[in-house]
């Protein structure tokens, strides 16, 4: 299916999803949020895609929202009630108080709807962040379950610099990724940081050269694609539900998923190759 503003390649059980809008470094628009979602949705329901890689045209993964629809965002708002408190917290709750459509609240044109979708996409994802990754497109590269990076790799938390809050998920998904320290200081400062320290803080899993990141991005995709990817949809499932929970609470959840993994067809052709000593050919089912 023909897109503008984003390529979309099948092969080996890997749907590819190129970012492809050079004249804004592949900054995340309104047409480009409706072809993905369209894409996100049909990966989730075909049963021939197993792992997603994501990536932009050189040489940018996603330069954020496009700036340029910031204006319309502006202006479309008008006074909302009284004067709120002084203090930023303040003003939350207030801000908090008022009932809002859950359109509005999506925030559709920033985009902002992408990580979480991302983030509920129950197959294997993993983003290719070949240059630069700000603000929102860093947070498609964090909603991703496996983050490999280019040695020309630059990622940042920009949303200060536009007197913005990280409305991505970064607020979730970074303490949990970095820690506290690293993502405040991320996130005050809205400093760029190279693939190495990206690497050194565990923002990214694996740096390549860059002529090298997306031959290793496919291997590894393709690899996952021809494994028991039913269990990693339940392992995916598992992992996600536990940051909430105890232990006692993830081992009774695991102890269901495993129930279901038992009884998986990819299980019993594990169990078969084993015991005739060949490879197994998983379906994903």
């Amino acid at each position: 299916m023909a897109h503008q503003y984003i390529h979309a390649d099948r092969e080996n059980g890997v749907l590819t999803i190129t970012l492809d809008d050079p004249t804004a470094r592949n900054a995340i628009r309104p047409e480009m949020v409706s072809e993905l979602l369209e894409e996100f949705d049909r990966f989730d329901s075909e049963p021939d895609d197993k792992v997603l890689l994501l990536t932009g045209k050189d040489p940018s993964f996603c330069a954020g929202a496009n700036i340029r629809v910031f204006n319309q965002v502006i202006e479309s708002h008008g006074a909302e009630g009284g004067e709120p408190p002084q203090l930023p917290w303040g003003k939350m709750e207030h801000q908090l108080g008022y009932k809002k459509d859950a359109g509005q609240a999506q925030g559709s044109l920033s985009g902002s709807v992408l990580p979480l979708r991302i983030q509920e996409i129950q197959k294997p994802t993993i983003a290719a962040i070949n240059g630069h990754a700000m603000g929102l497109g860093l947070g498609l590269a964090l909603s991703c379950d496996v983050r490999l990076a280019s040695d020309q790799a630059q990622l940042s938390e920009t949303f200060v610099r536009m007197g913005l809050v990280p409305g991505d998920g970064s607020a979730w998904q970074l303490p949990r990724l970095i820690g506290l320290s690293q993502t405040f200081l991320m996130q005050y400062t809205g400093e760029r940081l190279d693939a190495a320290e990206a690497y050194r803080i565990g923002l990214v899993s694996r740096v390549y050269p860059h002529d090298e990141l997306m031959p290793n991005a496919h291997e590894l995709a393709k690899r996952m694609a021809s494994g028991a990817t039913y269990a990693m949809s339940l392992t995916k499932y598992l992992v996600n539900k536990s940051m909430g929970l105890d232990m006692r609470e993830s081992m009774e959840l695991a102890h269901s998923a495993q129930e279901l993994a038992r009884r998986s067809e990819d299980h019993k052709e594990a169990v078969q190759a084993f015991l005739e000593k060949r490879q197994p050919e998983f379906k994903g089912k």
